[in-house]
């Protein structure tokens, strides 16, 4: 299927692209295109101008500094899953990238390209929110910084202004003796989560961050779940009421038959053993 005719244009500089956003009313920035393009060709979306920011050098690569991992926007899934920096020091973030869609996406899509997407059943979502993610991104007022918790506004919305541009990730290290999970249940055609749960639980059991993805609207954190291991620690009884507090608590919508919050109950549960299983 074809899509609708459209000007491409392909931006050298992040000042660049940030420019063409105001070209007209609808333009739309293009990374890795593997959610973009096929939006296109249903004509579910009708750009009138297409901008490749992929040739940009300063929304590639990844560093660490004083404690924080920043990885650049235009980092692929396939980078992000192997890059030893990441796996090092958020291995959330590499663990929840090498289970995204299937080999051609994680070889072409990437981080910013997903997050800025917003899909309310993507992977990435969850970690970044279990790991305290901020967004950097620049725009006519110059850099700021989003935290993960207020990026998300709603299925395909975020926080992102009309002229601003995602030029990073920062993640926090993780706790050196932190272990972590991504558990989903993959959709079996398109392999997005039915529903996905990051966490990680770190210094001695005091630090526990649990997000889940796929479920609802948006990504969201299992904070009385969080909240409750914290304070009983995490061992096999304390990790079924935290299950159910994470069920019970859980935005979902269209639940009549309680399915959705059973898979939430479920799969926060095998998570967390999943994720001690990991520390012995």
């Amino acid at each position: 299927m074809l899509t609708a005719p459209f000007e491409f244009r392909r931006a050298s500089t992040v000042n660049e692209a940030s420019d063409l956003l105001q070209q007209g009313t609808e333009v739309k920035l293009l990374a890795g295109g593997h959610s973009l393009l096929p939006l296109m060709k249903l004509r579910l979306a009708a750009p009138e101008m297409v901008v490749d920011i992929s040739g940009i050098p300063e929304l590639h690569g990844v560093s660490v500094h004083d404690g924080v991992v920043t990885v650049g926007a235009m980092t692929r899934h396939v980078e992000v899953a192997q890059n030893p920096v990441i796996q090092a020091e958020a291995p959330l973030l590499s663990k929840t990238a090498a289970v995204i869609g299937d080999v051609q996406v994680r070889n072409r899509g990437t981080i910013g390209g997903s997050l800025c997407h917003a899909d309310s059943a993507a992977d990435l979502p969850a970690a970044v929110l279990a790991l305290d993610a901020q967004m950097v991104v620049s725009g006519p007022d110059g850099i700021r910084k989003i935290p993960a918790s207020e990026f998300f506004v709603a299925p395909f919305v975020t926080a992102l202004g009309a002229r601003e541009v995602l030029m990073a990730v920062e993640v926090p290290a993780m706790p050196s003796d932190a272990a972590s999970t991504y558990l989903k249940r993959p959709h079996p055609a398109s392999g997005y989560p039915v529903i996905g749960v990051a966490c990680w639980v770190g210094n001695g059991g005091t630090s526990v961050k649990m997000a889940i993805t796929g479920i609802g609207s948006t990504a969201f954190r299992a904070v009385e779940a969080e909240a409750y291991l914290t304070e009983q620690g995490v061992n096999a009884s304390s990790i079924g009421e935290a299950a159910r507090l994470a069920a019970v608590h859980a935005p979902v919508e269209d639940d009549v038959t309680g399915y959705k919050r059973q898979l939430v109950n479920v799969y926060v549960s095998r998570a967390l053993h999943q994720t001690m299983a990991g520390k012995d």
